[in-house]
């Protein structure tokens, strides 16, 4: 008898995620079912908004609610429910687990599961292809934008960076951040995972530029360890 391995997926928002799975779904290609759960499951965005949102100097997330909608927290909040998340998955039997959230969790752990956590990943993957040339990263929120500079340090790079939400549907800001990465990069990363191959797309005619996509990076490199 085969037993179908299983690859856990959280969300610091709601799942399921269809913005982000089927890339996962397809990479896996049916040799793993994929098991989802989000930190903010169950939660009205009332509730997230009077008790999750991001206080003074607090780090600043975004996700996605499952209808769609944006949603602002802060890790400081999230991060015990996240702890959560993680341990719950690991009792139902789940030994890969990855983080959905481009986002820096400091001492996040797992007891019986391998955590895949993406900013421990992208950053030396992207600094390895980029090398000398100039990197584009393209941010959910304005307050990130230097936010998440430090990431990207340690490995050599000191990307140039524009706003443009992936939650939003918005194509106009795609284009206009596309058209502040134009002139300043040679390469440009989707830094979250809610970007899309659409939007890649978009961004790539736009800049005339190669454009990574962290969700299609994280997906390829995943499915290797199934």
């Amino acid at each position: 008898m085969i037993t179908v391995k299983r690859l856990g997926m959280i969300t610091i928002g709601q799942a399921p995620r269809p913005d982000a799975a089927p890339m996962l779904e397809t990479h896996l290609a049916g040799r793993a079912e994929l098991v989802q759960a989000g930190v903010l499951d169950g939660m009205t965005k009332q509730d997230i908004e009077a008790h999750l949102a991001p206080g003074p100097g607090e780090y600043v997330l975004t996700s996605r609610m499952a209808n769609g909608e944006a949603v602002v927290v802060s890790r400081e909040r999230i991060q015990p429910m996240l702890q959560r998340k993680i341990h719950e998955m690991e009792e139902t039997g789940i030994r890969t687990i990855l983080l959905l959230c481009t986002g820096v969790f400091p001492g996040l752990s797992a007891e019986k599961a391998f955590l895949i956590e993406p900013d421990r990943v992208i950053p030396p993957t992207v600094a390895a292809m980029v090398r000398s040339r100039r990197l584009g990263v393209m941010v959910p929120l304005k307050v990130q934008a230097e936010a998440l500079r430090p990431k990207y340090l340690p490995h050599g790079l000191d990307p140039v960076f524009a706003v443009a939400s992936p939650y939003d549907r918005d194509e106009e800001s795609l284009r206009a951040a596309s058209e502040a990465l134009k002139d300043k990069a040679d390469i440009v990363l989707l830094d979250c995972m809610g970007y899309t191959e659409e939007a890649r797309r978009l961004v790539a005619e736009q800049t005339g530029l190669p454009v990574m996509l962290s969700n299609a990076i994280m997906a390829k490199l995943v499915s290797e360890m199934i």
